[in-house]
């Protein structure tokens, strides 16, 4: 029987839900589904997939979540299921969700980002990562396959592509009532992208959560031209909570205030400037880039960069 699961995770989401309501109303759904017997006779990995979708078949918040966990969740004497150790040790193996950072022909940087792992950990890689495309004449930012990440590294990423001081983002948190925010930091190591250049960003129905935001910061403050896909619209950052040895819940207990316009992209996505099928969307932006290239002249240093801007171009 799977009522003691259900109990815990119902008592999660009053703890920590950001919407007080919407949690009575999800744990109501919840307890009728376990007494109608929806999660008897399942392995843990079936019943985190029923108890999932039933999470989000209220109001569709897809950060809402059962997970299963191969390895076992430790008990820690903490509610809080996070395992900053096992952590490091997964963001260094994944280069920190760095997938790429390369100059292209004709000097336009590409930074393929997979994951914005956290800022206290990750951000020696990325400012590595933009200081090596800061003197590129143009940039394209492929999260197409980013799942999400630290804010704190939003705005790290951020302050490389702004001249000035930028408000970029609020975070209101239910269990503390408070809102924190978020801005481009007033100094970064090594040199800027700056403000001027052009940029753009890809995504695809599967970019999500901090890449949204990533997205969605540069988009309102009309630093860059979105291309692909409309984003797959998560915008509550929460916790991760032990519910069994191999259960934990992912519980939002925040939402963005973007502080332009006022709201999010929960539920509606990120919805780009060009919108084209998203394993399209890299030739359309490189496409786009090149020809902003080739308005930069040809004189000295710079006819190597057109000749091989022009050779990509026509390529």
């Amino acid at each position: 029987m799977r009522e003691p699961e259900i109990e815990l995770l119902c008592s999660q989401l009053a703890s920590y839900y950001v919407f007080p309501e919407t949690a009575d109303e999800i744990a109501k759904v919840l307890r009728t589904r376990v007494g109608e017997g929806a999660y008897s006779d399942v392995d843990d990995q079936e019943f985190a997939a029923r108890v999932t979708a039933d999470l989000q078949s209220v109001n569709g918040d897809k950060h809402l979540r059962l997970l299963y966990s191969h390895d076992e969740v430790p008990e820690t004497g903490e509610e809080s299921a996070w395992d900053p150790v096992a952590y490091k040790k997964e963001a260094e193996l994944d280069a920190f969700g760095i997938t790429k950072v390369e100059r292209l022909k004709g000097n336009v940087g590409l930074l393929n980002l997979r994951l914005l792992h956290d800022a206290e950990i990750a951000t020696p890689a990325f400012i590595a990562a933009m200081n090596l495309i800061a003197h590129t004449d143009a940039l394209i930012i492929d999260l197409r396959e980013n799942g999400g990440g630290d804010p704190n590294t939003v705005a790290l990423i951020c302050s490389y592509l702004f001249d000035e001081r930028v408000h970029l983002n609020d975070i209101y948190n239910r269990p503390d009532d408070t809102t924190e925010q978020f801005w481009t930091l007033p100094h970064v190591s090594g040199p800027k992208f700056g403000g001027e250049k052009p940029i753009f960003v890809l995504t695809s129905s599967r970019t999500f959560s901090g890449a949204e935001e990533l997205s969605y910061n540069l988009q309102q403050n009309k630093r860059a031209t979105l291309i692909g896909e409309t984003t797959k619209g998560g915008a509550h950052p929460g916790g991760r909570y032990r519910v069994g040895p191999h259960l934990k819940s992912s519980v939002p207990n925040g939402r963005a205030i973007n502080p332009v316009s006022g709201t999010n992209w929960e539920a509606v996505g990120v919805v780009p400037d060009v919108a084209v099928p998203a394993d399209e969307a890299f030739d359309v932006a490189y496409k786009k880039a090149l020809e902003h290239v080739l308005t930069l002249g040809d004189d000295g240093p710079r006819r190597t960069i057109a000749e091989a801007a022009t050779e990509a171009l026509n390529a």
